[in-house]
């Protein structure tokens, strides 16, 4: 399907992209998983924020999958709430109460969903392409500053590595500090 979904590590070994999916519709959850699971995704459902939030706390993922309108949370404060714990994951708010009418309330919607931190947006019921197609999209743009921030931490360690090696007095007359 795309370049996205086939990365390889530095070892060249394919990398399994990690998705969580929130959504108090039980039966959501377990399409979105058995879809994403069939073009090798690792995917971890949440039956709702407070879940989903304690999965953030304890996994990393590369995609978040959140329905706008969930028990506990006011309307779009799902967004909001998941895209500040994770800023750099992309987000794709999906609902089927918020997007359903294209032609009047969706463009607020859409805005709204956008400003406060959604990538993307899908209104349910949504096809499995359509879905892969996005996460595809979503995925292929947070790419490059996933690669950066990489680079910027190999380097940081390279360099502590290389400090840690250095004899105390080569480190004191470069004016290095441990």
């Amino acid at each position: 399907m795309s370049e996205s979904i086939g990365l390889l590590n530095a070892a060249g070994e394919p990398v399994m992209r990690r998705i969580l999916v929130v959504d108090d519709d039980p039966h959501i959850c377990l399409a979105v998983r058995a879809w994403l699971k069939r073009y090798g995704f690792k995917v971890a459902i949440a039956d709702g924020g407070t879940t989903g939030l304690v999965a953030l706390d304890n996994s990393t993922f590369d995609l978040l999958i959140v329905d706008t309108f969930m028990p506990g949370m006011r309307g779009f404060e799902s967004i909001r709430v998941f895209h500040n714990h994770a800023p750099t994951v992309p987000l794709i708010a999906i609902s089927g109460y918020a997007f359903s009418s294209l032609e009047t309330s969706s463009p607020d919607f859409l805005r709204m969903a956008l400003k406060l931190g959604a990538t993307r947006c899908l209104r349910k019921p949504f096809r499995p392409t359509t879905l892969l197609s996005v996460i595809d999209e979503c995925l292929s743009e947070a790419e490059p500053h996933r690669r950066y921030v990489a680079t910027l931490a190999a380097v940081a360690s390279a360099v502590s590595e290389s400090q840690d090696k250095m004899p105390s007095s080569v480190r004191s007359r470069e004016g290095v500090s441990s």
